[in-house]
């Protein structure tokens, strides 16, 4: 599997990419079944979202494990999909709930776009395998993008309790924190609903003199 790496901008100066992905690219080449997201968007919430642009930080586990559905950003659908948005549906309504606006583009490029960082702590999955890629070495990279992100104050949403674990590595008291359930259907109803994360993150991000996040439909999406 040739994996993209031209596009990382100051991403790409991270031990990961030297010491760790050649081992990884191997266990991605002996994979049987076939992996998503494809191999040209494994990196693209890096790619979309470069360090410095972080404002906010949304930690997911790992990319969808159904064909057509992943597209290398945590939670993120391409809009031609047509399946059930499971997780993101669920986020979705909690923005109406929160923030009283609708989303149905389930393309989350335009979050990316604005300092969101959208990231899986696998970057790739089989299909049909949940977790199927979780010890295969991603881990030393998202290790290194927290650290690389702790210098200064970020909204962290830490979704579930494997977030939540990662996220402690990150220990700068500037950060705003939201820790939750998960947004997927089996957890979101012990917690996720009535969190209000997205009216939380804009509200700080104002009080510290920053844009909001357009949450909602771009115009003209």
């Amino acid at each position: 599997m040739r994996l993209e790496l031209n596009r990382l901008g100051d991403w790409a100066d991270l031990p990961f990419f030297h010491d760790d992905l050649p081992a990884v690219a191997a266990r991605l080449d002996a994979e049987t079944d076939p992996v998503f997201p494809p191999a040209n968007r494994i990196f693209a919430a890096l790619e979309r979202t470069p360090p410095e642009a972080v404002k906010v930080l949304i930690l997911g586990q790992d990319p969808y494990h159904t064909p057509g559905k992943a597209d290398g950003l945590a939670f993120s659908i391409p809009a031609d999909f047509g399946g059930p948005l499971d997780s993101l549906g669920n986020i979705f309504k909690e923005l109406e709930a929160d923030l009283g606006e609708k989303r149905e583009v389930s393309d989350l490029r335009d979050w990316a776009d604005q300092g969101v960082l959208l990231l899986n702590t696998a970057l790739s999955v089989p299909q049909g395998r949940a977790h199927g890629h979780k010890a295969i070495g991603w881990t030393p990279l998202i290790h290194q993008i927290l650290a690389r992100l702790d210098h200064r104050p970020r909204a962290l949403l830490l979704w579930g309790k494997p977030a939540q674990k990662l996220g402690a590595r990150m220990t700068n008291p500037g950060h705003l924190r939201i820790e939750t359930p998960h947004p997927s259907p089996l957890s979101a109803y012990r917690g996720f609903f009535g969190s209000r994360p997205f009216s939380q993150v804009n509200a700080w991000l104002q009080g510290r003199g920053e844009t909001a996040i357009n949450w909602a439909n771009q115009e003209g999406s």
